[in-house]
């Protein structure tokens, strides 16, 4: 790869390694991401690039990003598209062809230099150039499109057409690495052009963040070859290289057995991993490395100065502070006036069924008597996808029930900007999927570097992190009923806010204060992403 850095490498960081995302969340300003895939590539980037590492990021420069988050008139949630523009990206020059459902499609890239966002150098693909028509332009337009055939088109463009770009600007990497299996359509492109298999399994790494078998993305053999996914290849040898069953392609198992190393992203997840795949022939290694956050980039300074101090009662009025900031973003979104000298829980994240956003307020009754005894505020913020009307459905039936308290609210905009605000100013994050169903899990910890102690069922990352110092878990249900397991779910994390924390934090401010800092420094090192992007480096890329 040629070097794009004005440094030089550190011996152990020498290695040069394209990770290939389908979304980055670099930057509030640069709209390329949905969730929290792309706020750990982004973080991976901001760490890549303070520890020096001779690594570069390949994307996809989505027009109209993933959507702008807003509300119709009757206040239900708006999802609006609209076209981003970006004067800090610099066109390469390069511009290639690359064939899907047998028509060449024009590429063009774009650079991303380093200093813009302190992150790794990153280039973005599009296909939103002159010389292609509507649907080719709309290959790069959303990010996740609804349309299964386009959706396919996207992950030819970030795969082959991150691998061609590579070629085409001289910056071939002795590691491809590929942030779940988008990219996977890379390796025919690859053996397209040396056949090499041998040789250029020892290129390749692959992280899984699916923690079970039916969320990998399946597509017919033969529909993916229609659409050229496999760059002309014999079948029959595609076939028997990427494990494809009947007429069956796992884009997860194609990755796990053409890689020389695969990782999952928690300790959890890679025991769930190994469990789920260890029955499969030719597939690698499943380690794992922990997912974390970049602390530069989400730590508030002062609470961090205080953190190192062991200044607790500094750190609780800087909350304050910074839960003023928060009030007003309230205020404005909803008409509600906040006050910072009470409890406050956040449950911020992407809408989804098993994340259970409205788990607390299942039983009505209960959750009133909560929420109207005046000792609690509750926010709500996240983005459902575009076109899963059930989980938008669930937001906005959440959003109507807030009219009913003047200390419930529901946010839109859930992007990094309010995702900062909402760390710093919670003292609660309120963390509930179904156990095992989340892979990692991120927010918590960038909660926690702030000064917000999880409330969380035990999955993912929390695994690794909590005890009954620095947080409040949930003990496990049984999950062979899912109604008793919701219901059993949701009494026992009531009667943690009711019986444990609400106390602990009106009661006992001095507790409060030292779980707090306990919490903060548990966080502070494992859970940094410049400890992720060095274990990259020794488990994955020099292994």
């Amino acid at each position: 790869m040629i070097n794009i850095f004005k440094n030089k490498f550190k011996k152990e960081y020498a290695k040069s390694v394209a990770y290939f995302s389908m979304e980055f969340g670099i930057d509030q300003a640069l709209k390329t991401y949905s969730g929290g895939l792309g706020y750990l590539a982004g973080s991976h980037m901001r760490s890549a690039h303070a520890l020096n590492q001779n690594l570069m990021g390949i994307g996809i420069l989505w027009k109209y990003g993933y959507y702008e988050q807003q509300r119709n008139t009757d206040n239900s949630l708006r999802v609006f598209f609209r076209e981003q523009m970006y004067s800090f990206l610099e066109d390469t020059g390069i511009r290639f062809q690359i064939s899907i459902k047998g028509r060449d499609v024009w590429v063009a890239t774009y650079f991303l230099p380093s200093n813009v966002f302190n992150c790794a150098p990153m280039s973005f693909l599009t296909t939103d150039t002159d010389g292609n028509d509507e649907w080719a332009r709309s290959i790069s337009y959303h990010l996740y499109d609804k349309d299964a055939e386009m959706k396919v088109a996207q992950c030819m463009l970030l795969g082959i057409g991150g691998a061609k770009f590579l070629d085409k600007a001289n910056l071939v990497p002795e590691i491809y690495h590929f942030n779940e299996a988008h990219a996977i359509s890379a390796v025919y492109y690859l053996l397209s052009q040396n056949s090499d298999l041998k040789k250029l399994k020892e290129k390749l790494r692959f992280t899984t963040h699916t923690p079970e078998e039916a969320g990998n993305e399946k597509h017919s053999f033969g529909f993916l070859q229609s659409l050229g996914f496999f760059c002309g290849l014999n079948p029959a040898e595609v076939a028997q290289i990427s494990g494809v069953k009947g007429d069956l392609f796992n884009h997860s198992l194609a990755a796990l057995r053409v890689a020389k190393k695969a990782n999952a992203v928690s300790k959890l997840h890679g025991e769930v991993s190994r469990d789920m795949w260890g029955h499969e022939e030719g597939i690698c290694k499943i380690d794992h490395i922990t997912n974390a956050q970049n602390r530069a980039y989400w730590v508030d300074s002062v609470l961090e100065t205080n953190r190192l101090k062991g200044k607790g009662e500094a750190i609780n009025e800087r909350k304050k502070d910074l839960k003023s900031v928060l009030f007003k973003e309230v205020a404005d979104q909803v008409g509600k006036i906040f006050d910072p000298n009470v409890l406050t829980i956040v449950w911020a994240r992407r809408f989804a069924g098993y994340k259970r956003p409205e788990l607390i307020t299942k039983d009505l009754e209960r959750f009133e008597k909560l929420i109207s005894s005046g000792k609690v505020q509750i926010i709500w913020a996240g983005k459902p996808y575009p076109f899963d009307y059930g989980a938008i459905d669930t937001f906005n039936k959440l959003y109507y029930m807030s009219h009913l308290y003047k200390n419930m609210a529901v946010l839109t905009g859930y992007e990094l900007k309010l995702s900062k605000m909402l760390k710093d100013g919670t003292d609660v994050w309120l963390n509930n999927p179904v156990v095992t169903r989340e892979a990692s899990g991120t927010s918590g910890m960038t909660a926690a570097m702030n000064g917000a102690i999880n409330l969380s069922t035990y999955d993912g990352w929390v695994c690794e992190f909590s005890d009954d110092t620095n947080s409040f878990i949930v003990p496990v249900a049984d999950g062979s009923d899912g109604y008793l397991r919701d219901k059993t779910d949701m009494n026992n994390i009531l009667d943690m806010i009711e019986n444990e924390i609400i106390p602990m934090y009106y009661e006992h401010p001095k507790k409060w204060n030292k779980m707090v800092l306990k919490s903060m420094n548990d966080v502070n090192e494992f859970f940094d992403s410049d400890r992720m992007a060095d274990e990259y480096y020794k488990k994955m890329y020099n292994a």
